[in-house]
């Protein structure tokens, strides 16, 4: 038998610690269009244990920062000054999916622009400390010819 709740939800799913998570829910939602799934709060409703999502009909779970479990390791963004990763979003329009994000309360980091591997592409941060990058496919390239672009992307500096 076939779990019902197992749809869209095969593959890699990033797994993000937010604080506050309810907040990062909300701003999910009015950024990026999430669509909310469910959220499952402390038993004292301080905090979010496991939430859901789907963004472009993806899962992405999330949970509220607990560093008094799993030895530490699973802190939000915001609780380590950083973070190493950046969540990819192919989107129609990369210009209008900045803006909206920033409305939404995020802060543009890389303002869109024309790549040398074919994708007008740019980045955000969003109030909870994740790294978005926001990218339009515009045309398809050889290796060879990313290959030039990028080097003289480089050697403008």
């Amino acid at each position: 038998m076939k779990d019902k709740n197992a749809q869209g939800k095969a593959g890699v799913i990033p797994h993000l610690v937010c604080e506050p998570c309810g907040e990062a829910i909300d701003f999910y939602v009015k950024a990026f269009g999430a669509v909310e799934q469910f959220r499952m709060a402390t038993p004292d409703g301080g905090r979010i244990m496991h939430a859901a999502i789907t963004i472009d009909g993806h899962a992405v779970f999330l949970a509220s920062d607990f560093p008094e479990y799993c030895g530490g390791h699973s802190r939000s963004p915001k609780a380590l000054g950083a973070t190493p990763v950046t969540l990819h979003r192919f989107v129609a329009d990369c210009d209008a999916a900045i803006r909206k994000a920033e409305k939404a309360g995020a802060t543009v980091v890389m303002p869109a622009t024309d790549m040398f591997w074919g994708d007008r592409y740019g980045m955000v941060t969003d109030p909870f400390g994740h790294s978005w990058s926001l990218a339009t496919h515009q045309r398809d390239l050889t290796p060879a010819e990313i290959e030039r672009g990028m080097k003289e992307a480089f050697a403008q500096g």
